[in-house]
């Protein structure tokens, strides 16, 4: 890798490829199985890794191996990686979005229910009478005190979702058949998102339209520079006072001190979140939990497996699927050698690389060029001898940052 984080790759074959992968924490054995023992190495520690896959590592002061050509976090934020410096260096960045919805998709529903209703303080009162041995008297102390831990109802209430994709829209969704009426607001939704929303949610355009008539307010939105903030003091002071937000997105989408002090002066009735900040403890209208919303076996496995198998995808195949920093770009393979690059999204450069190889008598058979934001992915399948200088010659290209070539498929 040079100066301008060229990764220069070099001509493979069947019987030379082994791929060294690198994982941090603890990645089910669900996914990891499905690296072939033939073709893989992977390990906690294996040096000069081409993969690295994780979960809630965080890498930003972490080296960047030069070997380093995809990372695969087995999860959906990727707030514990440094995409920008990934990016530079032509390195892709994978997620797995929707692989672990239904876990968290789940706890906020509980959490819906406990923020309605007294649930967890009646539980805790309940488990404090130790010193009561007769269940006669125990039935008669509950029975006077239960008044204390009394609750509303969700059904009939306004569930407002600001972020309807693969959670929010599930949450959405679920919402409805619970009898709730719901709301809400993604100025980005994408298309399989908007497929799979309930016509029956209402699709508020101004986010303060949607603050003005919610009982419940849940955040599924990313945590990007967009979002950073979102719930802020502005945003606070046009809620009903009666309003209960629930956060299981990020931390960083709510400014904790506007949220503190929106309790306090009763202009907030209660905040739940996956997020615990020494800040929220010992309060009475907050319920805290310890950032469990993907903590199933059934979400675990699921991210393991997308992850790896995106990982290998691109490692094998040079398509990228669910990319955080590249453009989704797929193409079958088909016989012949096939070239995937990377570059600066600016004029000329694909034409330059063609004309290598046209120079070189390669024939393109299929092709294809996709971009995003300043990136720009090219697969290239072509007929004809490769060159051993072929990888070093479209590295030199200006603005292209890396450079993979892979040998016919058997």
């Amino acid at each position: 890798m040079d100066s301008m984080g060229t990764c220069y790759g070099k001509r493979i074959t069947s019987e030379t490829i082994m791929y060294k992968i690198r994982t941090y924490n603890s990645i089910s054995p669900k996914g990891l199985v499905r690296f072939p023992e033939d073709r893989y190495k992977v390990s906690a520690d294996c040096d000069q890794p081409e993969g690295i896959i994780l979960r809630s590592q965080k890498l930003h002061d972490a080296d960047i191996p030069a070997s380093l050509l995809a990372v695969a976090r087995a999860g959906a934020g990727i707030n514990n990686l440094p995409v920008d410096r990934y990016t530079a260096q032509g390195i892709v960045v994978f997620n797995t979005p929707g692989a672990n919805a239904n876990a968290v998709k789940e706890l906020v529903v509980g959490a819906l229910m406990m923020a309605s209703r007294n649930i967890y303080g009646g539980m805790n009162y309940v488990q404090e009478l130790t010193h009561i041995e007769d269940s006669i008297e125990l039935s008669k102390l509950l029975e006077k005190e239960k008044k204390r831990f009394a609750g509303a109802e969700i059904r009939g209430k306004t569930l407002g979702v600001v972020g309807l994709g693969a959670i929010g829209s599930m949450i959405a969704n679920l919402a409805l058949d619970l009898g709730m009426e719901v709301i809400g607001h993604d100025p980005a939704i994408s298309v399989e998102a908007a497929w799979q929303l309930s016509r029956n949610v209402e699709r508020i355009d101004s986010l303060d339209l949607l603050l003005a008539r919610a009982d419940f307010l849940t955040l599924h939105v990313p945590a990007i520079p967009e979002t950073h903030q979102l719930i802020d003091a502005s945003v606070l002071s046009r809620i009903k006072p009666t309003t209960k937000i629930l956060n299981f997105a990020r931390e960083e989408v709510i400014c904790l001190d506007a949220i503190l002090e929106a309790l306090d002066n009763g202009n907030l009735a209660g905040y739940v979140t996956d997020f615990p900040d020494p800040k929220l403890l010992g309060r009475d209208n907050v319920l805290l939990m310890p950032h469990i919303g993907a903590s199933t076996l059934e979400a675990e496995e699921n991210c393991a497996v997308m992850a790896v198998s995106q990982l290998m995808d691109f490692l094998e195949n040079g398509n990228i699927v669910n990319s955080v920093n590249f453009p989704p770009t797929k193409l079958a393979r088909r016989a012949g050698n096939r070239i995937t690059f990377s570059n600066q999204n600016v004029p000329k450069v694909l034409g330059n690389v063609l004309a290598i190889l046209a120079d070189d008598g390669l024939n393109v058979i299929d092709m294809v060029n996709k971009s995003r934001s300043d990136i720009a992915y090219n697969i290239v399948d072509v007929e004809g001898d490769l060159d051993s200088s072929l990888s070093s010659k479209i590295g030199l290209v200006s603005g292209v940052k890396g450079v993979k070539i892979f040998s016919p498929m058997e």
